[in-house]
């Protein structure tokens, strides 16, 4: 160690610093607590102080250093200043420890979140992805969101009604300062979000001028700006919302490599995307439009009780599909398309329709769609028997005037798989013909 230097500090094991302790001391209240443990002092002297998870690692501590290298001056700017905040916090870098700390000088600079630019304050949240979990525990990141939605209702003129209490210029954390920043700095924000009430209504249209610049944040910060909307008793199933969450998701398919490990991370949004369709229903969305959103959202797996619910959705409106609708994808179980969501859906389609006066018009629409789509599953031979008897068997007779296109379908299948056992090609014409024989005998 050099001679000039009576302490070393490790961060997260990686780099090691050589400093002075009473230089470091003089502004870190928790260095100053480690050092101030006399049965420690002597191993402190010989081994030095590790510091594991310190937010932004080696880079973040090298700033720190400067700090007090400088007698306790930095340039405090949009790119750092969130870094230097949650630095400042974990080290205890408080105004009981020295005056005009840093804690105090990145909280001076951060009372004018709101009069920031809009591209600073995307910068600004952006920084916040190496440290996340610090930024999210002292409420730095609900105080950055919060300047975030300002600026959106600000400069907005279509239909978000947004209803929550704004972060106060004034920071708590300036006149009392906990003793233990690690357990307790997450509460430096959180009394602000409760003292001024604020209602801010303005309208957005069906894709507002902020959705490309929010789709570059990660899905952990866009998960904390709808977590802070529902804190804010704002109506996060609000349509614009909701278009954006899609929007987001569809550019993460596009541009991100999503796979099945990080598909995790965004499985909480396609969830919140997905109710929010629902909550809205048939009134915004056409069938094809949510078609479209199950192929979206279905990427990031979905909890079965939502897609129950928007498969119920789009069921019950299943008379306005089209063949293109139907042919989602079924690759993951190693058929061309996935048969079963058809099934479902035209489940939901009798069974929401079963009662309507209208019902018997849209059956023979539907069966006239559910003919077009088994001839197109027909020539697939990895298709199993009892998959193509469940699409073909899932209406009722009613739904059919004839069954030529059953027939049709039929041939191809047992044409294709030509390998079927006779019991097969004999069970599923004994279907047919029972299928015929009932309906001349309605007639």
């Amino acid at each position: 160690m050099a001679k000039s230097c009576d302490l070393q500090i490790k961060i997260n094991g990686q780099q090691i610093f050589l400093l002075k302790e009473k230089i470091i001391s003089k502004y870190c209240g928790k260095v100053k607590k480690i050092l101030n443990h006399q049965k420690r002092r002597s191993h402190v002297k010989e081994m030095g102080i590790r510091i594991n998870d310190f937010p932004g690692g080696s880079d973040g501590f090298e700033q720190v250093s400067r700090f007090c290298y400088s007698n306790g001056k930095i340039s405090i700017t949009i790119d750092n200043v969130s870094l230097l905040h949650c630095c400042a916090i974990y080290l205890g870098m408080t105004e009981e420890v020295f005056n005009n700390n840093l804690l105090q000088q990145t909280e001076t600079f951060l009372k004018g979140i709101h009069y920031w630019k809009w591209n600073d304050i995307l910068v600004s949240l952006m920084s916040c992805q190496m440290f996340y979990e610090y930024a999210d525990c002292y409420g730095l990141l609900e105080k950055i969101i919060s300047a975030l939605l300002t600026k959106i209702v600000q400069n907005s003129d279509a239909n978000l009604n947004i209803s929550f209490t704004s972060l106060s210029s004034s920071s708590p954390s300036s006149s009392s300062t906990p003793s233990s920043p690690e357990s307790n700095s997450a509460k430096r924000f959180s009394s602000s979000t409760q003292t001024t009430p604020e209602k801010i209504k303005s309208t957005l249209p069906s894709k507002a001028w902020w959705f490309e610049d929010l789709a570059t944040l990660p899905p952990k910060i866009i998960e904390k700006l709808f977590q802070c909307i529902q804190s804010y008793k704002a109506d996060s199933n609000n349509l614009i919302f909701t278009r954006f969450l899609l929007q987001y998701l569809k550019t993460a398919t596009q541009t991100r490599a999503v796979d099945c490990r990080s598909s995790g991370e965004y499985a909480a949004l396609a969830e919140t995307a997905a109710y929010g369709v629902i909550f809205v229903g048939k009134k915004n969305f056409t069938c094809r439009g949510l078609f479209w959103v199950l192929r979206i959202v279905s990427r990031f797996g979905l909890s079965k009780g939502c897609r129950t619910e928007l498969e119920k959705l789009i069921g019950g409106m299943l008379e306005q599909a089209t063949l293109d609708d139907l042919l989602v994808s079924g690759h993951d179980m190693g058929i061309y398309y996935d048969v079963n969501l058809v099934i479902r859906l035209v489940r939901q389609f009798v069974d929401t329709n079963g009662s309507d006066g209208m019902s018997l018009q849209k059956m023979k629409r539907v069966g006239r769609l559910i003919d077009k789509y088994l001839r197109e599953i027909s020539p697939d031979q990895n298709l199993k028997i009892s998959k193509f008897l469940g699409v073909a068997e899932c209406l009722p007779d009613s739904a059919r005037d004839c069954f030529d296109g059953v027939y049709k379908a039929i041939d191809i299948y047992l044409e294709v798989n030509f390998t079927c056992p006779f019991s097969i090609h004999f069970h599923m014409h004994h279907i047919l013909k029972n299928h015929k024989k009932s309906k001349r005998a309605d007639a």
